[in-house]
């Protein structure tokens, strides 16, 4: 996936932390003009955000986009489900991965490509508590061993 720091507009930080990630895909995402605005400003929660399948079709669910102080009146549903665009082979591929047992479908972030808002979505495996505690010793350790690296250069 081809995105530069400053295109992304939300990163789920702890899909990465909670899941091992395995097959990431590259999705259009279906957008109403206010949710575009809200995300231009970005007021939006991808936190508890999750993908689901139903009819052949990707749909993100649990997505948070806040509207612009000028719609804040009006009757807008800000968590509504929004279709994910997806081809065929790519959907298909995704059934059979969740398909297997303990692996689910995540959004793991919102970025502009040119003119259009893309989502990354990945296939994950849940971990455990012991795996995540793993994780942080042994980025724990590589920023001690950068340390002690940089100090004996000196």
């Amino acid at each position: 996936m081809n995105t530069s720091k400053n295109n992304i507009i939300i990163k789920n930080k702890k899909a990465s932390r909670n899941y091992h990630l395995t097959d990431k895909y590259q999705a259009g995402i279906v957008l109403e003009g206010w949710e575009v605005k809200g995300l231009r400003n970005g007021k939006v929660d991808i936190k508890d955000s999750y993908v689901m399948l139903k009819n052949n079709e990707a749909w993100v669910i649990g997505l948070k986009i806040d509207p612009p102080p000028s719609l804040k009146n009006d009757n807008v549903d800000s968590t509504r489900s929004r279709k994910l665009l997806l081809n065929k082979r790519e959907i298909s591929s995704i059934l059979d991965a969740v398909a297997q047992k303990g692996l689910t479908c995540i959004l793991t972030s919102i970025y502009w490509k040119e003119n259009k808002i893309k989502c990354d979505i990945a296939i994950g495996k849940g971990k455990k508590n012991y795996d995540q505690r793993e994780d942080v010793k042994k980025r724990d350790w590589n920023r001690e061993k950068q340390r002690i690296l940089k100090n004996s250069n000196r």
